[in-house]
């Protein structure tokens, strides 16, 4: 994201008007401006969702995640997604920058466990922010599996395609929840922010990674009906420098 904010503010106009239904912001000091107020004035012009892709339990207490979280839902009348995780690779290095102690594995599930459960407590009987879990290892699956509404697989280039569509289904016979699709590549623009620095979208094409989406639209369309048919992908995450590409395929599936 720019931090020219009037540049910002025209393309989340844009994005809503070429169909997209969701704005989503990384959890990263520096990259841009704190995710909360920006979503919030991000949902003040549009109709669109916002959320956060996602905020880090290392970084965070869980009170302040679930406190933000019950806030943007009420400033947004309910279209406030939260999605947290246990931090991108190199978030031990955040951590120590911000000059906030070590956070083990364990303590990162726990503090996710404990958000989520403030956030219910926060919510009350009549309202629920739907929770977005960035996970990988079985741990982090398992927690997922117990308090997610939707479920993002964290892939790696090197990921087999194979491995990520078992993990998915894994989860749809567990119990019905929605999954959402990282796609970091799409022809050969990179989301940076998405994924690491050395990808190679040529790679990742003649691997036929799911992190991988053609730039064609109409191959783009059946391609994501494919994923949708075969896996249960139904929620598709790209990075906004690929929003003008996709915008006819949106069109199509709309």
């Amino acid at each position: 994201m720019t931090t020219d904010m009037r540049a910002w503010r025209e393309q989340v106009r844009r994005i809503a008007d070429q169909g997209y239904c969701t704005v989503l912001m990384p959890d990263v000091p520096g990259w841009q401006p704190s995710p909360a107020p920006t979503l919030a004035v991000a949902a003040s012009i549009t109709d669109l969702r916002v959320g956060t892709w996602v905020y880090a339990s290392p970084v965070r207490p869980a009170w302040e995640i679930a406190w933000e979280a019950h806030s943007l839902t009420q400033l947004t009348e309910g279209r406030f997604e939260l999605g947290i995780g246990t931090g991108r690779p190199g978030i031990e290095d955040l951590v120590r920058d911000l000059g906030l102690p070590p956070v083990r594995t364990r303590e990162r599930l726990e503090r996710i466990r404990a958000a989520v459960e403030d956030l219910r407590r926060l919510d009350g009987p009549d309202v629920r922010t739907p929770v977005a879990m960035a996970v990988r290892g079985p741990q982090a699956r398992a927690l997922a599996a117990e308090v997610a509404d939707i479920v993002t697989i964290a892939m790696l280039p090197a990921d087999r395609r194979d491995k990520i569509e078992r993990i998915a289904r894994e989860f749809r016979d567990v119990r019905d929840i929605a999954l959402a699709l990282h796609v970091s590549v799409v022809g050969e623009t990179v989301a940076p922010f998405m994924t690491g620095p050395d990808t190679v979208p040529a790679e990742l094409r003649a691997a036929d990674s799911l992190a991988y989406l053609s730039d064609d639209p109409s191959a783009a369309v059946d391609e994501l009906q494919r994923r949708r048919d075969e896996t249960g992908f139904t929620y598709v995450v790209i990075g906004s420098n690929s929003a003008d590409t996709l915008a006819p395929v949106v069109a199509q599936l709309v």
